[in-house]
Formats: structure tokens, C-alpha cells, sequence
């Protein structure tokens, strides 16, 4: 019998989970048992899985979990470099060239373990089937806006957290820009067809910002792009890979420019194709922005796991999108699966 391990997420801000009770009943429904760890931090309560009739686990027992079992999770593995083997599902960030990434592929060939990489489990058509990137615009544009609002206060942004809603967030943000009269910024989204971008482009326009919207058409050129600098804020929303232009050069933060603050959404900043090349690291909920130039200000704001600013309602929706795929799991060797083991050995 095919096992799923919902495993708790062990990373600091980390209360996304990647299916819901009724996830688990319909998975249970299809014959696959299903053991959900208790988690203190988790936004969707243990009591929820627990009524499903589903096995319940102390976090972090996905160690000592049978071997055949799918251990699934989002965000990364505790950094112990012990041997993985385990199949498991999570975002491995290891395809792209990440010093991190190889390590953890290592871990995996030592321990003869599987990584079925969420950001890999395509369709047929090379279509992710699941994603959390409507949430991830939203929230980035949203960082990205009280970076800009720290500014004219002559500051540098406060620590970030959890909402209890997109409603909740917006409030807030409405709140803090009315302290700023009529002023607002411009914005740039640079992938504004896909989900992230989308969801970047309705967070702006929710608040009035004035938001550009370009996508591939606009970026075809493959660069300069001084459009990029006209602008105050610019909202990266498409993934690095090879071919990916240049958007924001590292002479921009001596160029003339409005530009004050870019949300690299996407997060790829120790990738070789990251397209902004003013910045090399990942900021964080209590350090959003890193500050790149004095005078002007430039800010980078760099949060690799933006959904979870939003855990509720990005996790309901992921879950939704990927639960179909789950509901395949007795078959790993065709199909979403098929395909995502063939990334992870083509890069192992």
C-alpha cells in the first residue's frame, strides 16, 4: 500500500502544509494510508486531519517513518547532512546550480533516497500542476510596498509576519499608506500573465499603486531595459533560467534611477541566471530588505517563502492544485511523477 508522511515543516515562519483534511479523506477514499505529524506552528489545526481517521505523528518522526513510505513536505530538510532515503516530496531547490543544492543531492545519493521536486511536477505540456505563486506575488508586492513606505520615513522595513488573511494584509497596508497623503510609487511586474505576477499586479492596483505590466512580448529584446530604473518599485515575478535577460544590472545602483526598492519575488539570487545582479542572498521575515546603495536607497527584499505571510488561504489553494497529482502517487513511475524522478536523476 502506497504510505504518504506529512511531515511538520521545521524552518522559522513556516506554517503552510501542502494538503488539507479533505486531501487526506479522498487520498484515504483511494486506498493510500496517510500519517500527518502534529505541529505546533501549522496554520490548518491537527484536530482537522485527525478527525479523518488518518495516523498521527510527533513532529518530526518522519526520521524513523517506514522506509517505503513518500515523506512530503514544502520547504527545506533540517541541514544535519545525514543521508536521505526517503522519497520525498518537497521544493528541493537543487536543480538550478544552488551551492545548497548539491549538498542535499548528495544527501540523497548517500542514503539512496528519491527527490520528486515540487517545482518540477509538470503535465504532459511541461505545466507545473502546483503552485503557490498567486500568494507569492501578492505578498512580495506586498514587502515590497512597506519597503518603500519605510523609506519615506526614512527607514529601513521592519520585520514581517503572519496574517490571518489577504483581507487582513491589505487593511494594514491601506492603513500605513494613508500616513502618506496622496504620495504613491510606480511599479514594474515583470511576468504579469503567470500567477505570480498576477497576484503582484492585484495587490498594486488593490492599493492604488500605478502597476506596468510586462511579460514575455515586452522582454523579448533581451535587454537593457531602463524602463526597469524609471520606475520605483520593480516586481520580479518570473523563475531564473538559462536565458533568462538581465533585468537589473549591477551598475544600477550608481545609475540614475527612481528606482528604490526591488522585490525579487522569484528568489533565485545564487542562481547563474538570476536576473537582478545587485544583490547575492536571501532576505528574511525579520530583515525584509537588504539595503544595496545609501544615497539613493536601493532596498532588495528577497523572502523565499512569501505564501506563508499568507498560510491559510496559500495552503488551501496549493492543496487544491496539487491534489489530483497525490491522488496518483501508487503509480511514481509515469506521469507527473515519471517525470519529476527523471529530473532529479538527470541531476544527481
Amino acid at each position: 500500500m502506497t504510505h504518504l508522511w506529512v511531515r511538520a515543516e521545521s524552518r522559522d515562519h513556516e506554517q503552510r502544509v501542502g494538503i488539507t483534511p479533505q486531501g487526506v479523506k479522498a487520498l484515504m477514499a483511494k486506498g493510500i494510508e496517510v500519517t500527518v505529524e502534529d505541529s505546533a506552528s501549522r496554520a490548518l489545526p491537527i484536530d482537522g486531519y485527525r478527525a479523518t481517521g488518518c495516523a498521527i505523528a510527533p513532529e518530526g518522526a518522519w526520521t524513523d517513518a517506514p522506509k517505503d513510505a513518500i515523506i512530503f513536505g514544502l520547504k527545506e530538510l533540517p541541514d544535519d547532512g545525514t543521508p536521505l532515503p526517503h522519497r520525498h516530496i518537497m521544493f528541493g531547490h537543487a536543480f538550478k546550480g544552488q551551492p545548497s543544492g548539491r549538498t542535499l543531492l548528495e544527501r540523497f545519493k548517500a542514503g539512496g533516497g528519491a527527490l520528486y521536486d515540487l517545482e518540477y511536477l509538470v503535465d504532459a505540456d511541461n505545466r507545473r500542476v502546483a503552485a503557490f505563486g498567486y500568494w507569492a506575488g501578492y505578498a512580495g508586492a506586498a514587502v515590497s510596498i512597506l519597503c518603500w513606505i519605510a523609506q519615506q520615513r526614512g527607514m529601513i522595513a521592519e520585520p514581517v509576519g503572519v496574517y490571518p488573511s489577504s483581507n487582513h494584509m491589505l487593511s494594514d497596508l491601506q492603513e500605513k499608506l494613508i500616513t502618506l497623503g496622496t504620495h504613491r510609487p510606480t511599479a514594474l511586474v515583470i511576468g504579469a500573465l503567470g500567477r505570480v505576477g498576477t497576484g503582484a499586479s492585484d495587490l498594486c492596483t488593490a492599493l492604488g499603486v500605478p502597476v506596468t505590466k510586462w511579460d514575455m512580448a515586452e522582454t523579448a529584446s533581451g535587454g537593457p531595459f531602463p524602463e526597469v530604473l524609471a520606475h520605483t518599485i520593480f516586481l520580479n515575478c518570473i523563475l531564473a533560467r538559462p536565458g533568462t535577460p538581465v533585468f537589473v544590472p549591477a551598475s544600477a545602483k550608481v545609475a540614475p534611477r527612481n528606482l528604490s526598492v526591488i522585490g525579487d519575488i522569484a528568489c533565485d539570487p545564487d542562481s547563474d541566471f538570476s536576473p537582478i545582479k545587485v544583490y547575492d542572498r536571501v532576505t528574511t521575515w525579520d530583515a525584509p530588505a537588504l539595503r544595496v546603495h545609501d544615497a539613493p536607497p536601493l532596498d532588495v527584499t528577497a523572502i523565499d517563502n512569501l505564501p506563508s505571510m499568507l498560510p491559510v488561504e496559500s495552503s488551501e489553494d496549493f492543496a487544491e492544485q496539487l491534489l489530483p497529482s497525490l491522488l496518483t502517487l501508487g503509480d511514481l513511475d509515469s506521469g507527473v511523477w515519471g517525470r519529476a524522478y527523471e529530473t532529479f536523476q538527470r541531476n544527481l
